[in-house]
């Protein structure tokens, strides 16, 4: 569009940190709360795969939720969503905080808990998801293409780093007073923090105005010619072979780490509260290897999107084999550590590879479409836990199969293998999304 501003390289420090913190503080929220979740459902006595399922309803109500606030982001801009998002998540930790601290004093049967405890955690599903697509998008509008995988990459560290610090205070938020109900409340403070930051410090983007004209203009169109519809993101050729990679990329991910608890008690024995550190621990040495992909390999070597999603799913899947031929507690760990460099590598290749398919003007409805495939693979962790309690090793294995496909689906596939911005490649990813734009219509 002529007369728009010229997109910068390099976001600039503050406002990156900030958009950082945002996702960090949910991530930790998030992982704190996975690690604390077993713990919680046994000493309720909650059957686990209805522990698993707490995140259900609102992982369905997150997928069906982003693409409006996705829209809702280019029309009213990405700083307001970043606060609705943080609000949400603020308030569903307070509920969910006063549900499980009603759950351990007994105060209601543990089916009673569990039902409020799912519509506590929805809440985050319904206004929480009003976030991940400002923040991805601010960033993409902010990044030349060249740079987009390194700078999606950096904001992915927000939720590794989530997995390393959420995980270490949970424990450490289990006070004599609130019990488990501790690090909710804990996490719920932190998003207080990070609302009133994003409020007082962090600039709207300069993109705001024309974006706003954009969806104005587009509506007028709509309006004017009721017959035509905006084609889904989901049914975007540009788009679905990488959302149907990252869907089923975050499903392993998740279903491994809602497992993993379960499969540490159990491997050691020892009760759930006694087990948290270990469990800790474990999803420390992940976050960590997750760190070590997004900080520092995609970095130094400059990976591609597509070198990213073949790589991502080979690594993921030694590392599910690992698991589930671990014979003690350490090889978990060294398994779900190489497991968590693989998903490191995944995510910011799908993520990344997304936002370069498409242009500028569509940058919040990709991630708007990205954040619902990373809410919806949550309600396949019952599943997973179900398949657990049969038989132990077959979540990981199953976890493996599908990183096999998925490394498939990546060579064969030409989206995902024209997903490369460099300069050698680049004029065949170019020509390749206008062939399928020629073929879509658009």
């Amino acid at each position: 569009m002529s007369g728009s501003p010229a997109l910068p390289v390099v976001l600039p420090k503050r406002s990156f940190a900030i958009i950082f913190g945002v996702s960090l503080a949910t991530a930790m929220g998030n992982t704190g709360l996975i690690s604390v979740l077993p713990a919680i459902g046994r000493s309720i006595g909650i059957p686990d795969p209805l522990v698993a399922a707490v995140f259900s309803l609102s992982a369905l109500l997150w997928a069906f939720s982003s693409p409006f606030w996705a829209k809702a982001s280019d029309r009213y801009g990405r700083k307001p969503l970043m606060l609705v998002g943080l609000t949400g998540f603020m308030v569903s930790m307070i509920c969910c905080g006063l549900v499980v601290n009603a759950g351990l004093r007994h105060w209601a049967s543990p089916l009673v808990i569990f039902v409020f405890f799912l519509f506590a955690r929805a809440l985050f599903g319904l206004f929480g998801a009003a976030s991940n697509p400002a923040t991805q998008a601010y960033v993409a509008e902010h990044t030349a293409p060249e740079k987009r995988t390194q700078s999606m990459s950096s904001l992915a560290g927000a939720f590794g780093l989530g997995t390393v610090i959420g995980p270490f205070l949970a424990p450490l938020l289990i006070l004599p007073f609130l019990g488990l109900s501790g690090p909710l409340f804990g996490f719920a403070l932190i998003a207080a923090v990070m609302l009133l930051v994003v409020y007082r410090f962090l600039p709207e983007s300069p993109f705001a105005g024309e974006t706003r004209a954009r969806t104005d203009a587009e509506a007028e169109t709509r309006k004017a010619n009721p017959g035509v519809k905006e084609t889904p993101m989901w049914r975007d050729p540009r788009i679905t072979p990488f959302l149907v990679y990252g869907f089923l990329v975050a499903a392993c991910q998740t279903a491994q780490g809602q497992t993993l608890g379960f499969l540490i008690i159990d491997k050691l024995a020892l009760s759930p509260a006694a087990a948290q550190g270990f469990i800790a621990i474990a999803m420390m040495f992940g976050a960590m290897a997750g760190l070590l992909a997004q900080w520092g390999i995609i970095r130094m070597f400059e990976m591609t999107p597509r070198q990213l999603l073949r790589w991502g799913v080979a690594v993921a899947a030694v590392g599910n084999v690992i698991v589930a031929l671990s014979p003690n507690y350490w090889a978990v760990v060294m398994g779900y550590a190489i497991a968590s460099l693989g998903f490191g590598f995944a995510r910011p290749g799908f993520t990344a590879g997304s936002s370069l398919a498409v242009n500028m003007g569509e940058q919040a409805r990709v991630a708007g479409a990205i954040a619902a495939v990373n809410g919806v693979n949550v309600v396949l962790a019952p599943f997973f836990v179900w398949l657990y309690q049969l038989i132990h090793w077959a979540p990981f294995a199953l976890n493996a199969a599908i990183m096999v496909g998925l490394l498939y689906y990546a060579f064969r596939n030409p989206q995902l293998r024209n997903a490369d911005p460099e300069p050698a490649t680049r004029a065949d990813a170019a020509m390749a999304t206008l062939e399928r734009r020629d073929e879509s219509g658009q």
